[in-house]
């Protein structure tokens, strides 16, 4: 049988092609960056999708978190397209997305029944090829927990009527052995000043669970987030399921990597949960 293998297009780039070095690497931020605090009922997290080492650091916070809270069986991971435009929103119509430390399964079942639940999500190539914001995560998820599938998402519009639509599929799908990630970097190309007031927008509003306002925010170009939909499809599905808080566990910069704050783009990362 001749399965349907998405194959790995920033490996090399974005993170090492190598599997052993990529390993020491994800463990070397892994050990580096934990936290004391624990959350407990996991719905999601917020992850950024730079090269590792510029947002790596942010990532393997909230990955530290997930590790201790991974129960999991499925990762539906939400990515904006950066390279291409489609209307609605594409699940990729395959069986595996490959990395470096190997093949990851795609939840089939789940798959299907998010796109018969759904007005605007389909089966689909389209966004899948290129992007980097979801294969990224790959890894990542590889080195905290060994077996796992997953239903990878890239959403071509994130118009209103579609992140409404995602956030109403994802509360209708979600049980506790389903974690919702979702990539997203925050503003590009601002000096490190201005990079911090229009991001600490971002930050707020997800602490305050405010996505309607985040929304708004991000359409009007108060404040910028390459995955924002995601991110307001995230809290929406939190706010109908009930009883969450979020928590924004980094916020960094290229600039604290590059040294070069003239031009910086930001990164976070947040988790959502429930005591």
């Amino acid at each position: 049988m001749n399965n349907n293998v998405r194959m790995p297009a920033v490996a090399g780039l974005f993170y090492p092609l190598d599997a052993t070095e990529l390993s020491e690497q994800i463990t070397n931020l892994l050990d580096s960056n934990k936290l004391d605090k624990k959350f407990n009922n996991i719905l999601g997290i917020v992850v950024p999708h730079a090269g590792y080492i510029y947002s790596g650091k942010s990532a393997a916070i909230a990955y530290n978190v997930l590790k201790e809270n991974n129960d999991f069986e499925t990762a539906i991971i939400l990515s904006p397209s950066h390279h291409e435009y489609f209307s609605g929103i594409s699940i990729f119509d395959g069986d595996f997305y490959r990395t470096p430390l190997g093949d990851v399964p795609i939840n089939k079942e789940l798959a299907t029944e998010i796109v018969n639940l759904s007005k605007t999500i389909t089966f689909s190539n389209k966004g899948h090829k290129k992007e980097h914001a979801l294969e990224v995560q790959l890894p990542f998820l590889q080195m905290i927990k060994k077996e796992f599938n997953i239903v990878p998402i890239v959403i071509g519009d994130q118009s209103a009527e579609f992140i409404q639509d995602l956030s109403n599929v994802l509360a209708q799908i979600y049980d506790g052995r389903i974690i919702l990630i979702i990539s997203s970097d925050l503003s590009h190309f601002h000096s490190k000043k201005k990079a911090f007031e229009l991001d600490k927008i971002v930050v707020d509003r997800i602490n305050n669970m405010e996505f309607p306002e985040l929304y708004n925010d991000l359409a009007n170009n108060n404040c910028e987030a390459c995955g924002g939909g995601g991110i307001v499809a995230l809290l929406e599905c939190a706010d109908i399921i009930g009883d969450y808080k979020a928590e924004v566990l980094s916020h960094t910069h290229s600039g604290d990597v590059s040294n070069d704050n003239s031009s910086v783009v930001g990164y976070l990362s947040a988790v959502i949960y429930s005591n």
